[in-house]
């Protein structure tokens, strides 16, 4: 019998002793610098999928790992139990940031979503009187918030929900980008607490609502005493060419340009993945008090929540941010990625559309009514340098750091196009 190369072997130690509970491109991946990827066996690659977003400011940005190292030396972890010298500092800076009076930190993306739902779902009790237990809240179809028990009964996707219920009720779905239905909703059910959205639904395959449709999404909330609670985990801090997916081309405190009649005030944000820069689990839930002072001791909390490691690395995360003006590189290599890839795409027979926004877009591959080549493609990507990965079958989603230069990126265009060529045969 043939012996296992040292790939395979990683790979098939995976397989037998974990879950399996993802399907990984085939490659183990050794190393992380800047854009770039190596494996174990020395091979160099460009990163375009950036941990789905957690990886904005780069492999092992040196200021994060500095940050991670000299705070990992003092204090590590104190619980809530007690204050500790970072997380205040966290909290002021992270606010003034976004410009919300109140965070609550959490680890991850999902306890991210479960706090806003908790938040939303005791505000609509406690400030909107929605009788006990009847709170509703309103999301969008082919969402993708999560896998805990409670987002998985909320969501499209049959795979992440059968046989793993019962499922938690309180929630209402309606089509993605569709004003109607949000308002047709809201007239008729005066116990909805809150509209959760992704700006852009990410895992569905990047796609993008109308121009305004967030704006007069907000409109609606506000009509109705509603919270508009906007999930940026994926597509927060920097991805789509401004700080925030809610603000359109925004311009928040001087990060990126903003057209004034596109912004759009969550009620609540979250955010997650770009927060803690690819090194360390972060989340945050930011709202104003009238909103926050709902949470009272005892009610909500995490251990590692707030710890001094993440507060020191996602004050970093947020200053690279701004420091190297990373939404801004994203929003002009976003447009010549996107300018690039449709002039190819003219012509091709294999290639549908491209959509997206900044450095967050996807192509939809013409499948033909056949099985999706995406999952062939993507393995060609690989073996030509680019790792990147479908969604949804025949959509693969680029998603490069956000620190990529214009040399870079137009290598990246090459590979894709090329590549893509070779399917055209």
């Amino acid at each position: 019998m043939p012996t296992l190369t040292q790939i395979e072997n990683f790979i098939e130690l995976e397989y037998k002793s974990g879950a399996h509970d993802y399907h990984p491109i085939p490659v183990v991946i050794e190393k992380g610098e800047g854009v770039y990827l190596w494996d174990i066996e020395g091979k160099k690659y460009y990163d375009f999928l950036s941990a789905y977003s957690a990886v904005s400011q780069g492999h092992c940005h040196p200021r994060l790992i500095k940050t991670l190292h000299d705070q990992s030396n003092k204090l590590t972890l104190t619980s809530r139990a007690f204050h500790n010298n970072k997380l205040g500092v966290y909290m002021k800076a992270i606010t003034e940031y976004f410009g919300f009076e109140r965070v609550l930190p959490m680890n991850t993306g999902a306890e991210g979503v479960e706090t806003a739902i908790k938040i939303a779902r005791k505000w609509g009790y406690t400030s909107k009187k929605i009788p006990p237990n009847k709170a509703k809240l309103i999301v969008c179809k082919n969402n993708f918030h999560g896998r805990t028990t409670t987002i998985i009964s909320f969501s499209s996707d049959e795979g992440s929900k059968e046989n793993f219920g019962p499922h938690t009720p309180g929630f209402i779905e309606i089509p993605y980008n569709d004003l109607e239905s949000l308002e047709s909703e809201l007239k008729k059910n005066s116990n909805i607490a809150g509209f959760l959205i992704e700006p852009i639904q990410g895992e569905a395959g990047v796609n993008t609502p109308d121009e305004f449709f967030l704006k007069k999404a907000k409109a609606l909330c506000s009509l109705y005493n509603v919270l508009l609670i906007a999930d940026e985990i994926q597509t927060g801090i920097g991805r789509t060419g401004s700080l925030l997916a809610v603000c359109g081309s925004c311009k928040c405190k001087g990060h990126c340009e903003r057209k004034e009649d596109t912004y759009v005030r969550p009620d609540i944000l979250i955010l997650g993945k770009a927060l803690g820069g690819g090194i360390y689990p972060v989340s945050a839930v930011l709202c104003d008090s009238k909103i926050m002072d709902v949470i009272q001791p005892g009610q909500h909390g995490s251990t590692f929540g707030g710890n001094p490691i993440a507060c020191a690395v996602a004050i970093e995360a947020l200053e690279i941010i701004k420091d190297e003006k990373l939404a801004q590189n994203a929003r002009k290599l976003g447009i010549h990625f996107k300018e690039s890839l449709k002039k190819y795409i003219k012509k091709s027979k294999i290639v549908k559309s491209i959509r997206g926004r900044g450095l967050l877009n996807a192509i939809v591959i013409n499948n033909n009514n056949e099985n999706s080549i995406a999952w062939d493609i993507c393995l060609k990507f690989r073996d030509n340098g680019l790792l990147a990965k479908p969604t949804h079958g025949n959509i693969i989603r680029f998603a490069p750091p956000l620190i990529i230069s214009k040399p870079q990126m137009d290598d990246c265009i090459s590979i894709i196009i090329n590549t893509l060529k070779f399917f055209e045969k």
